[in-house]
């Protein structure tokens, strides 16, 4: 059952796609040396311009499976709207408690869509209440859920540039990345399409996202890479 599922990452995005573009190469990375990985949608997006709810599950489910995403949920927050409110922390505290990640990743802090950074410190602060005892939560089966906090919480980086604290190098599976990403056909490039023009649906979009990752994997020396934030100091050995 899915509820018995561990995992070692657990990724949450705003809207679906938010992963897909800014840290799925990270999944695809991690998901090859073993490792158990999800992604928690907040929304279903359904204020994009482009597409609409059904057609965004449709690609998330697509998404999905070419990552080989071991779970995947959406939250059914308002797109646009949700808040940082009892209700929404709690949402995520019962996720975080279903599955145990070892490692959550969540939007970047601030960026050009205001979800984004709320999206960030709605994660951020759900995932310190989920390890507090006296927070009650409970399962599918009304049963109540032991309390769990993530050992690491990173932020990925999006639109915006930030500088990141360290550099995943994903230049082996920088193609599962873009195949990930075009999965979502309705909201990317497409000359063909009818649909109103956005800031990503450019061709220019498309090259920013690789650009981006080879600025990324150039700080590392490496051909392609995804950058992280950490609110805190991490160690290193010498």
């Amino acid at each position: 059952m899915a509820g018995e599922i561990k995992l070692d990452i657990l990724a949450f995005g705003a809207h679906p796609d938010d992963v897909e573009l800014s840290a799925s190469g990270t999944l695809a990375k991690a998901k090859s040396e073993g490792k158990k990985i999800g992604i928690a949608d907040l929304t279903r997006g359904e204020l994009g311009s482009r597409g609409s709810a059904e057609t965004r599950d449709k690609e998330a489910r697509t998404a999905a499976e070419i990552l080989k995403l071991d779970i995947r949920e959406n939250l059914n927050m308002k797109d646009g709207f949700f808040d940082l409110s009892d209700e929404n922390k709690l949402k995520i505290v019962r996720v975080l408690r279903k599955y145990r990640p070892e490692i959550v990743l969540c939007n970047a802090p601030s960026d050009r869509h205001p979800d984004h950074g709320r999206a960030s410190q709605l994660v951020k602060e759900a995932c310190f209440l989920a390890g507090l005892v006296k927070i009650d939560t409970k399962d599918d089966n009304g049963k109540s859920q032991e309390k769990w906090r993530p050992r690491e919480v990173y932020s990925y980086i999006q639109d915006h540039y930030l500088s990141p604290t360290f550099v995943v190098d994903i230049s082996e599976y920088w193609d599962v990345k873009l195949e990930s990403i075009k999965a979502y056909s309705s909201q990317f490039y497409d000359p063909k399409s009818k649909e109103p023009e956005t800031p990503i649906s450019s061709k220019a979009f498309m090259e920013f996202i690789e650009a981006r990752s080879k600025q990324m994997g150039r700080y590392i020396h490496v051909n392609r890479g995804e950058g992280f934030i950490s609110d805190v100091p991490l160690k290193k050995e010498f």
